[in-house]
């Protein structure tokens, strides 16, 4: 006597799908690859600044300086015309710009510690974008630039400055010093990719700085500069950050739309420049 056929074991309809487990899942292709990449850059940045957080502590001494003692000494003084506005409320917005610059403008000496420890050519074998890895580094500098600006405001508050609360205006002010920090940090990778040592960055770091926050409206209005000043405060990004800020903040006469667009644009061909110039430094 034959016997019949055997049952084939079917699947359980409730069993688990174990098919993720054993074929991983289609990878990100195209545009959707970028920001997926760009927020891990930048999460890996930040990822610094828990574990040390004395760079936030120590970075917040100058521009507490700059509205203690230059911000106190010109409001008594009235030295510098300002349309009725305490020079305090005035200088308060460059304060922050200035904060910010700071932390962006030597971010290339990071970059280049990297290709020194090896940790850049790491990156740069991986499959993500230079421009991915540029902007995610660009916009974690923005971020610690925000940290920084929280503290002037806090600051400034302390100090009577009278600022606005308004959510919206808080969040512009937000994308202002994102966007102003990200601009000065592909600067400063793109000097890095051009000099290639710590050395000489520092040095034109330095160097740059100082005429960068002189030669823009962070101090004083733009019709005190003389013509040729003004020449370059028009060439100036820290400008257009500034004059958001203020705009922003203390409510004086700004040019929003042009401020947003002149720090949008230079921020994209900072990335660009850098993006480009990356290469060169794994070399």
């Amino acid at each position: 006597m034959s016997a019949g056929p055997v049952a084939q074991p079917t699947a359980s309809a409730d069993a688990p799908d174990l098919g993720l487990l054993l074929v991983p899942p289609p990878p990100r292709t195209g545009w959707r690859q970028v920001p997926a990449r760009v927020a891990a850059m930048c999460v890996v940045e930040l990822q610094k600044l828990r574990h040390d957080r004395t760079e936030v502590y120590t970075r917040a001494i100058q521009p507490a300086l700059w509205l203690l003692i230059f911000g106190e000494t010109f409001t008594r003084l009235k030295a510098i015309p300002t349309g009725g506005i305490p020079y305090l409320d005035y200088l308060a917005p460059g304060i922050i710009a200035q904060s910010a610059m700071f932390v962006a403008i030597f971010y290339g000496i990071m970059i280049i510690w990297e290709r020194d420890s090896g940790v850049l050519t790491k990156l740069l074998v991986t499959p993500t974008p230079r421009a991915a890895l540029v902007t995610g580094k660009a916009f974690a500098a923005g971020v610690k630039a925000v940290i920084q600006a929280v503290v002037v405001v806090l600051l400034a508050a302390l100090l009577g400055v009278a600022m606005t609360w308004n959510p919206l205006r808080l969040l512009g002010v937000v994308v202002v010093v994102v966007l102003g920090s990200a601009f000065f940090s592909c600067l400063s990778m793109t000097i890095a990719g051009i000099v290639l040592t710590r050395d000489r960055l520092m040095g034109i770091g330095q160097a740059i700085t100082m005429p960068l926050f002189f030669g823009s409206n962070a101090l004083y209005p733009v019709d005190l500069m003389p013509g040729w000043l003004q020449a370059i405060s028009l060439a100036n990004p820290l400008s257009y950050q500034v004059d958001a800020l203020r705009g922003l903040l203390i409510g004086t006469p700004s040019h929003l739309p042009l401020d947003f667009g002149v720090l949008t644009l230079a921020t994209a061909l900072g990335i660009t420049s850098a993006s480009a110039l990356l290469g060169r430094l794994a070399r």
